[in-house]
Order: structure tokens, then C-alpha cells, then sequence
């Protein structure tokens, strides 16, 4: 195994914990709140990480959409090696990206959850990229995993205004 592979396996692994982490922190929130509640929580924390994360992206908005793929690519964790993003389009109009892996999805399938609460966990992670695309100043609709669904979540990234 190479140095890079070797980082490239301690970085998924990283993100395989942190997919623990939610599911641990959920199940905690929700034997006290209830689970709508532990996932409106979780979701408005998420949110906000992706808000901070957000601002870096900023002065591509309202159109650059070219840039704002670079950028954003770019920051994804792996540069594309440990989610296979896949862009579909991009242009004047907007952004689409299709994600093949997720290393969070990976490791809730290994640890033998339930699809249905796995699909669940996926939409409460993937709110941080509201937080990102809104914060930066662009219009963001997305698709989260479900079961029977290939892949991973999907993302439409379009201009503010519509």
C-alpha cells in the first residue's frame, strides 16, 4: 500500500467513525426527545457546520458555476477518490453532481442498520449541504439516498433565484 492509499484508508475510515458518531448522538437525542426531535436537532447542527463551511464559497455565487465545481470538488474529502462524484452538468444554469459512494452510508450499511434508518441518517447528514450552498449565495435542491436508489445523494445547485 502506497502513503496516499494509506492516508486515502485512514481518511474513510475517519468518516466511517464520524457516521458512528451521528448515530450515536441520534439515539441518545432520541431516547430522551423522541426521534423527530433528535433529527430536527441534529440537522439544525449540521446545518450550521455547513453555513461555516459555506462562506469559503461565497465569491462564486451568483453564477460562476464552473468555479464553484473546481472549489467544491476540490474540498470534498478524498478529491473525488472516497465518493466518486459524478458531474452531470454544469453550466450558465447550474450545478448537478451525483454522488457513487459515501463513506457515512458505508459504514451504517457495515454496521447492519436497517435501510430505512439508514435512508434516515443520510438526510439528517446531508442537510450540511444546505448549509454550504445556501451560506455561499446559490439555490440548492437534493436527493439523498433511499433504499433501492444506486449510488449515493445528488445535488442540483442552481442561482439564487430560482
Amino acid at each position: 500500500m502506497t502513503e496516499a492509499e494509506d492516508l486515502r484508508a485512514q481518511l474513510r475510515d475517519a468518516i466511517k467513525a464520524r457516521a458512528m458518531v451521528y448515530k450515536a448522538v441520534h439515539d441518545e437525542l432520541a431516547a430522551e426527545l423522541g426521534a423527530e426531535r433528535a433529527a430536527d436537532l441534529l440537522k439544525r447542527a449540521i446545518y450550521k457546520r455547513g453555513v461555516a463551511v459555506g462562506a469559503r464559497f461565497k465569491h462564486f455565487a451568483p453564477a460562476d458555476f464552473a468555479g464553484l465545481r473546481d472549489a467544491f470538488l476540490d474540498f470534498v474529502p478524498g478529491h473525488g477518490a472516497l465518493f466518486a462524484p459524478e458531474v452531470q452538468r454544469c453550466d450558465e444554469g447550474g450545478l448537478d453532481i451525483r454522488f457513487h459512494r459515501c463513506p457515512l452510508k458505508e459504514a451504517w450499511l457495515e454496521a447492519g442498520l436497517a435501510e430505512a434508518e439508514v435512508a434516515r441518517l443520510c438526510a439528517i447528514a446531508g442537510i450540511i449541504d444546505n448549509g454550504i450552498f445556501e451560506e455561499a449565495g446559490f439555490a440548492l435542491a437534493s436527493q439523498t439516498w433511499t433504499p433501492g436508489r444506486e449510488g449515493c445523494c445528488s445535488l442540483s445547485v442552481r442561482p439564487p433565484d430560482g
